[in-house]
C-alpha cells in the first residue's frame, strides 16, 4: 500500500465515529488522545449503547439474553469501542453481575449458581471486567475456573466441562485467550506464571492451525471463519485471531502467514475491507451493514499488516 492510499484511508477512518477516530489515532498514529476517548460516551455509537442501559442496571432481558442486546454483548462492545475503563456506569452493571451471578465452580453463570459454567462466556467476562477495572479479588475465581478446564491439547473448548469434548476450539480459544491479555495488561498479578502458560500453549494451539486450518487434513475448519465479521460476538475469525496476536505482541510466525495473505486478499480496489458476514441475532443497532466497506474491518486489518506484513 503506497503512502497516497494509507492517506485516503486515514481520511476515511477519521470521518467515522469517535471510537474509530480514537483508535485510529492510537494504533495507527502512535497517538494518545484522552479527549477524543472521553467522548465515546457521550456522542455516537457508545452514547447510544449506553442509553440503553435499563435503571436497573442491565441492558437487553438479563445478563446473557437476548442475544446480542444483553448485558454481556453490550459490555463486550463497549469495551471494544475503547469507551473510558472508569465508566461508573458500565462498572456498576458489571459488579452487579459479580454480586448475583457467581457459579458453584467459581465462573459466572447466567443460567443458576449449580449450573455448569461456559468457559468462552467466562473469557469475554474477565477481557470487559478487566478492562474496567473489576477489583482482583472478584475476578481470582474466574480465573481459577478457566485454568481448570484447559485441554490437553493446549486451548479451550466450552463444552470441556458439559459433554466431554477432548478437542479445543478455536471460538473459546480466543475468547479466554483475549481475557487473559487484558487481564495481564491490566495490572493483576493473580497466578501469572500460570496464566502465562496457558497464554503460550493456547497461541500454539491456534498457530498449529494456522489460524483457520484443520490440523489433520489442512483444510478450513469452516469457511464462516474465513469470513469477516464485526462485531464478532463469541465467534472466532482470522482477522480476530490475527488482532489478537499484535495487540499481545506475539512475533511474526510463518504459520501466520496463510492467514495474511488470505486478508489481504479480502481487501478492496480501493484499500479497504467489507463487512463479510454478520452473526444473526437482535441487535440494538447496526454500527455496519454486511457487504459494505468497514471501518471497523479496516482498522483492525491496517493495525495487523502494520506489525507483520513487511
Amino acid at each position: 500500500m503506497d503512502s497516497v492510499q494509507f492517506d485516503n484511508l486515514l481520511e476515511w477512518l477519521l470521518k467515522g465515529d469517535v471510537s474509530i477516530q480514537y483508535q485510529v489515532h492510537r494504533d495507527l498514529l502512535g497517538i494518545e488522545n484522552p479527549s477524543l476517548q472521553d467522548r465515546i460516551a457521550t456522542e455516537g455509537w457508545g452514547a447510544k449503547f449506553l442509553s440503553f442501559r435499563r435503571s436497573e442496571g442491565h441492558w437487553g432481558q438479563r445478563f446473557y439474553q437476548p442475544k446480542w442486546i444483553s448485558s454481556h454483548y453490550t459490555l463486550l462492545d463497549l469495551k471494544h469501542l475503547a469507551i473510558s475503563p472508569d465508566n461508573q456506569a458500565i462498572r456498576q452493571s458489571i459488579l452487579q453481575v459479580i454480586d448475583t451471578l457467581k457459579g458453584s465452580d467459581g465462573g459466572i453463570s447466567p443460567f443458576g449458581a449449580e449450573q455448569k459454567c461456559d468457559v468462552c462466556l467466562n473469557g469475554m467476562f474477565l477481557n470487559y471486567a478487566s478492562y474496567f477495572g473489576m477489583k482482583e479479588d472478584n475476578l481470582k475465581s474466574i480465573i481459577d475456573f478457566l485454568l481448570t478446564e484447559r485441554m490437553k491439547d493446549g486451548g479451550f473448548n466450552c463444552h470441556s466441562n458439559t459433554i466431554g469434548a477432548t478437542h479445543s476450539s478455536v471460538h473459546s480459544t480466543i475468547s479466554v485467550l483475549e481475557g487473559i491479555l487484558e487481564f495481564t495488561k491490566s495490572g493483576y498479578t493473580y497466578r501469572r506464571e500460570d496464566l502465562q502458560n496457558a497464554e503460550k500453549e493456547s497461541i500454539e494451539f491456534l498457530l498449529q492451525h494456522n489460524l483457520y486450518k484443520s490440523h489433520k487434513t489442512g483444510e478450513i475448519i469452516n469457511k464462516k471463519i474465513v469470513m469477516l465479521s464485526y462485531p464478532s460476538r463469541w465467534k472466532y475469525d482470522i482477522l480476530r485471531a490475527l488482532d489478537y496476536l499484535q495487540n499481545a505482541g506475539v512475533r511474526y510466525d510463518p504459520r501466520m502467514q496463510d492467514a495474511l495473505d488470505l486478508l489481504k486478499k479480502k481487501r478492496l480496489k480501493d484499500g479497504r475491507w467489507p463487512v463479510q458476514a454478520k452473526h444473526p441475532g437482535q441487535t440494538h443497532f447496526d454500527m455496519e451493514q454486511a457487504g459494505d466497506a468497514s471501518r471497523w474491518n479496516t482498522l483492525r486489518a491496517l493495525r495487523v499488516l502494520q506489525r507483520f506484513d513487511d
